[in-house]
């Protein structure tokens, strides 16, 4: 037995070994590690950290435990020195001395003793130790070396009793030290020959090797079956823009890819696939973590692939180590068990495992997340718990939550993949970066079918064919959809020469339905080519399938477990057999373990089973699968209360619609019921749904299905109330997006006759004001679809209500107008990033645009300011009126005013709170001799004699533009008029038309309040059952009549007039309860008479917002009636300027004017306000 240290005196005995005498110590370093130079802070990971448990922790030596390590060669090293019965001796002989000559206590000798003498042992073991290493190195470079080190250290000796794990980790972390003094010694090809045979590199390459052979090959649009195609032969490259967070986009997918073929060339930032992780150039900063948004079938998951083989044949990203490709649909049904993350990477690829890699912090590590949409796994950012080490077992989808947080592997890359309204799963502040796939361009897609068909004619055939139809090109953004039209085509081409190619999306689908299962006929049930479509195996595969599409997509599910296919009624088994003989319709994937996920090839695909399953429901069995979501609506009729003498106008209402009263056949309410539930999707989810039931009632598309389905009777009268219903929502659909879907509509029906209409009214060059909101859409959806070019787009011009998601909607069309007004649209400043890019196109039409009246901001000018400097930007009227600018507008237009390629003519900014100090700014701009401003209006912008003095500073120093310049309902002062009328007089000045009047000091206070008047109510036009308050300000509706005295201003309905004509500019706020139209007219509106030429509104002598505290707002004017979309205020302000012709409705909240609508037109009279009151309210006029 050894006999014990001499500062203790007894024996542990064998079961339990002493602690070594040199942990002696006062604090925390008695802790287990024996020397931490980097202590007390944190040590870092060495670079090829390989272990397989906790053994590489920061320690160095671990003598105490090592001590205790048993059955290794070396684990008493240290011990036997320590305990040496010689060691002791002499140890007790140096205290005794030292004790005598100090009065130092002993125990301090004592440590300094132990730390001299384990200095001298931890110099012999690490001479020791980088001797053999070295000779280890140096039989790698000298001779024909096994491919990795490791294998020459399975029998080497283990020092210091350490663990298999910590023998690799310090050898790790030498040959990083060897590499580094070979760079130093410029030994750079001994360097890297090296640590090309190091466990990291060895693992790479061995990494590559298997995700090469992994993603060299596609089966485009299937799963493991039929013949392999090369990735880098048919891959086309995508149109990647850098985007922003923003809002999620619920939209159908089909609206965006829609929007989005509409959005080319708009001065975007685009990505290379290879360039994902380091962005535009302006970015700045590391980017760990990138989404990419697309919808289904653009292209996410190749794009993914494509970057993974590039890296793995060495073409790009060559400083990442390793890549790890996840996706979802396999991570999904690990959902019960518990990982570690390097044991998740393990279970995926086996390399790292092989090769005893299980930490990755100073290596470049990218993981790859596709198919955030598929992911059934809670992701909970809020209530996750925290985690930080890679080797602590836990669920996996706290694994990816604290991946993607950035608390796991902080160091790592991530890459996620997602469908648009999947994007909100993720915090904004997780993401560093975010990326949209946008398809293919147009040379895009005839690069694909181009690389698709060797025979050019036959390419040449089916490009022209595409461009024909505007919803075939549309929807070939999408590659998925390039490669379903290109397999109908060639089989069209191939079997029905000289027939007609399909043009509608239905055609396209039922096609491509026919094909396949003629595949599948031919090819797994032995039959021939002329027999019958559809055999009782095929019909019941169909229906099955069908079943599957339609109730998933009610769920919003893509992908499906075994679980989904159990809820409707299939069979694992026969989900199998479909997917083995339906390959191009319907696949399986089988996981890492052959877990088995299904899905069809595309959402376009599922939505059209699924519309073929309800049609086919309805034929059959006359049940309407649609019904439970949504009643076919019904008609309410809307009456005037006009007490007890009013059966008239219920005649009225019956005669106007009696047709849409009669009864009609179960197939045309069947489709309306569709229509309906479509409409009343706020995000447009049953759209491309809605445009395959509607193409399935066409008699030739259901001879395509003769066989599966039964030809409906009168289908041709059905397919005409169809298209009647459809034009009457047009009629009254006021938003833009959901007219545009009902004209696809109306092609999925062959109707094209509103369309034609508006074509014959563009060829001959006149464009009705007195165009219907159906001849408005369908000129909208005409330029939508052909980007023909037109002089002015003005929405509110035909009274549609127009919103920012409408006018991205229609963002080509801004592009390819010469004047755009979008005046009162209730825009914010976020638009103007899209307006931006619009006037930066290098071929935009774009000269004039109107944004008055919108809520821009400064944030917004700022913008805007980006695309008005650009030099492609040719705009040469800018109205901002209104806006709610500051003086902080100012010195964005002053940059665009002093930029060499400057194109504007003429700036609106009345109405800001501009003030001296917007002025200032902006009278710099005006002094440079790039500005070549011709007119300039800053009325009722609070300028005094300063901003005067700036302005004629600048006019004297660039004299040589500007010839109009509007000041009035300002402060100008005498001196102010004076230095400006000077310039009238100045030859060298082009200034010739100075506005000043109306001015004073009045015109001082902020915002539309200058311009306040006080009404006074007209009791000679007041109606009988309105009673005036005492004090002349209110007036509310009473059931029984007043004793007024006859007159002939007095109105028969409920109305009365004020008494003041307004001119000029006037402003006013009322209170409003119950149901009251606040409204302006001329003094010579019929006091009686039938109600259309007498109320408020309903005729060309007056404009009525509706306030309502059941139906909200509306405005009315000439009986054409347009609701509002607008939270309810009981406090609403009038802003009308007679002079430029505009009426501005307001409601107030919390004292900020909210705009609500305004009408633009020319007045001919003195304005005189009026109200109408139903029963039960009551108005107020306001005091400001």
């Amino acid at each position: 037995m050894d006999p014990s240290p001499a500062s203790t005196g007894s024996d542990p005995g064998p079961e339990a070994e002493p602690e070594p005498s040199y942990v002696s110590c006062r604090s925390d370093d008695s802790n287990p590690r024996l020397i931490d130079f980097k202590r007390p802070g944190p040590e870092p990971e060495p670079s090829y950290v390989s272990c397989r448990s906790d053994g590489s922790n920061p320690r160095l030596i671990d003598f105490k435990h090592a001590v205790k390590r048993r059955k290794r060669k070396q684990a008493q090293t240290i011990t036997k020195h320590i305990r040496d019965p010689l060691y002791s001796k002499g140890r007790q002989h140096y205290y005794q001395r030292v004790n005598q000559e100090s009065s130092e206590p002993t125990q301090k000798h004592q440590t300094h003793m132990d730390s001299t003498f384990m200095f001298q042992l931890l110099e012999e073991n690490i001479v020791t130790f980088v001797k053999k290493e070295l000779k280890k190195i140096q039989k790698v470079l000298s001779q024909d070396y096994p491919e990795c080190l490791e294998s020459q250290m399975e029998d080497e000796e283990v020092l210091y009793g350490e663990d298999e794990e910590q023998r690799r980790s310090t050898s790790d972390a030498f040959l990083k030290i060897t590499v580094n003094f070979l760079r130093w010694m410029n030994q750079e090809e001994m360097a890297d020959f090296l640590q090309s045979r190091g466990p990291a590199a060895v693992c790479q390459r061995k990494l590559k090797s298997n995700l090469k052979n992994k993603f060299q090959c596609v089966f485009e649009g299937i799963a493991k079956a039929g013949n392999p195609t090369l990735l880098n032969q048919i891959y086309t490259e995508l149109y990647i823009t850098e985007g922003e967070t923003g809002e999620v986009n619920n939209e159908h997918e089909v609206r965006q890819i829609e929007t989005a073929s509409r959005m080319r060339n708009r001065g975007e930032t685009i990505i290379r696939p290879e360039d994902i992780f380091k962005g535009s150039a302006g970015r700045h900063g590391a980017i760990r973590t990138v989404m990419t948004k697309g919808v289904a079938g653009i292209g996410k998951t190749v794009l993914t692939q494509k970057f993974t083989l590039d890296w793995a044949e060495d073409k790009a990203n060559q400083d990442i180590h390793f890549i790890f490709p996840f996706t979802f649909r396999e991570l999904n049904v690990l959902k019960e068990q518990k990982f570690s993350l390097m044991k998740l990477v393990h279970y995926f690829f086996t390399e790292p495992k092989e090769e005893g890699i299980c930490r990755f912090e100073e290596l470049k590590v990218v993981f790859i997340l596709d198919g955030l949409d598929e992911c059934r796994l809670p992701l909970d950012f809020n209530k996750t718990k925290t985690l930080t080490d890679v080797t602590e077992s836990t669920s996996v989808d706290v694994l990816l939550t604290n991946l993607i947080r950035g608390n796991l592997l902080p160091s790592a890359r991530l890459w996620i993949t997602t469908r648009p309204a999947a994007a909100n799963q993720i915090p904004p502040g997780c993401v560093a970066m975010v990326t949209e796939v946008r398809g293919f361009t147009d040379p895009q897609k005839d690069e694909y079918f181009r690389k698709r068909f060797t025979d050019e004619e036959q390419a040449t055939t089916i490009i022209s064919h595409i461009k024909t139809s505007r919803s075939l090109h549309i929807m070939c953004h999408i590659p998925v959809f390039c490669w379903i039209t290109a397999t109908v085509l060639e089989d069209v081409l191939k079997t029905r020469e000289g027939g007609e190619l399909p043009r509608t999306l239905t055609e396209m689908y039922i096609y491509f339905l026919v094909v396949q299962t003629t595949v599948k006929n031919i090819k797994y049930d032995g039959g021939a080519e002329i027999d019958p479509h559809w055999s009782p195996e095929s019909k019941k595969m169909i229906d099955s399938l069908g079943k599957l599409a339609f109730e998933q997509l009610q769920k919003g599910n893509l992908i499906f477990y075994e679980s989904d296919l159990t809820e409707c009624g299939i069979d694992i088994r026969e989900a199998s057999v479909y997917s083995g003989v339906f390959t191009q319709i319907f696949k399986e994937e089988k996981g890492l373990y052959q877990d088995r996920v299904f899905c069809f090839v595309h959402l376009s695909v599922q939505e059209f089973l699924a519309a073929l399953h309800v049609h086919l429901t309805f034929i059959s069995s006359g049940v309407n699968l649609l019904s439970q979501q949504q009643p076919t609506s019904s008609y309410v009729i809307d009456i005037f209360d006009f007490e007890s003498n009013e059966d008239s106008d219920i005649d009225e209402y019956w005669f106007d619609h009696k047709n849409e009263c009669e009864p009609q056949s179960a197939e045309s309410l069947f489709y309306q019921t569709a229509v309906d539930t479509a409409l009343c999707s706020q995000n447009g989810h049953l759209d491309l749904f809605l445009r395959f039931l509607l193409g399935l009632s066409l008699p030739v598309n259901q001879t395509l299905l003769q066989g599966l389905m039964t030809m409906t009777e009168n289908s041709s009268q059905t397919t005409q109330d169809t298209v009647k219903y459809i034009k009457e929502k047009i009629e009254e659909t006021a938003s833009a997006v959901k007219s545009i879907n009902l004209f696809h509509c109306l092609n999925e029906l062959n109707d094209c006759s509103l369309v034609e209409g508006i074509q014959q009214f563009l060829e001959s060059g006149i464009l009705s004001d007195e165009f219907s909101l159906a001849q408005w859409s369908a000129l909208l959806f005409m330029l939508v679809s052909t980007g023909s070019e037109l002089d002015v787009f003005d929405p509110l011009r035909y009274s549609l209500c127009f919103s920012e998601e409408d006018l991205m909607f229609v963002l080509g069309v801004v592009k390819v107008s010469k004047r755009v007004v979008l005046s009162g649209c209730n825009l914010s400043g976020t638009i103007c990033e899209s307006l931006s890019s619009v006037l930066s196109f290098q071929f935009s039409s774009l000269r004039e645009l109107d944004l008055s009246n919108n809520d821009l901001q400064d944030s917004g000018v700022k913008l805007l300011a980006v695309g008005l400097e650009s030099p492609h930007c040719q705009l040469e009227t800018l109205r901002l009126k209104l806006c709610n600018l500051s003086d902080t507008s100012c010195g964005a237009l002053s940059s665009v005013l002093s930029s060499q390629t400057c194109s504007l003519r003429e700036l609106d900014l009345s109405n800001n709170d501009l003030q001296d100090l917007g002025v200032n700014p902006l009278s710099a701009g005006l002094k440079s001799p790039h500005c070549q401003l011709e007119c300039l209006r800053l009325s009722g912008c609070m300028i005094t004699e300063e901003g005067c003095a700036s302005l004629a500073s600048a006019l004297t120093s660039n004299p040589s533009h500007l010839r109009e310049l509007d000041l009035s309902y300002n402060h100008p002062g005498d001196s102010g008029v004076e230095m400006l009328s000077a310039g009238l007089e100045d030859p060298h000045w082009r200034l010739d038309t100075l506005s000043v009047e109306p001015a004073g000091v009045q015109w001082l206070k902020p915002g539309l309040k200058k311009y306040f008047c006080q009404l006074t109510i007209d009791t000679n036009t007041l109606n009988r059952c309105l009673r005036l308050s005492d004090d002349d300000c209110t007036v509310t509706r009473v059931k029984e009549d007043l004793s007024y005295p006859d007159h002939p201003d007095r109105f028969v309905l409920w109305q009365l007039l004020c008494s003041d004509g307004l001119t000029g500019r006037r402003y006013w706020e009322v209170e409003w309860r119950g149901d009251v139209y606040v409204s302006v007219s001329y003094r010579r509106i019929r006091r009686r008479g039938d109600k259309d030429v007498c109320w408020f509104g309903r005729n060309s002598d007056s404009w009525s917002l509706d306030c309502s505290d059941d139906a909200g707002y509306s405005v009315c004017h000439r009986n054409r009636e347009t609701s509002l979309s607008f939270p309810v205020s009981n406090r609403v302000a009038v802003y009308v300027d007679c002079p430029a012709g505009s009426l501005s409705f307001y409601r107030v909240s919390s004292d900020k004017l909210i705009h609500l609508y305004t009408f633009n037109t020319t007045f001919t009279d003195p304005l005189y306000p009026g109200f109408s009151l139903w029963s039960g309210s009551s108005v107020s006029l306001c005091r400001v």
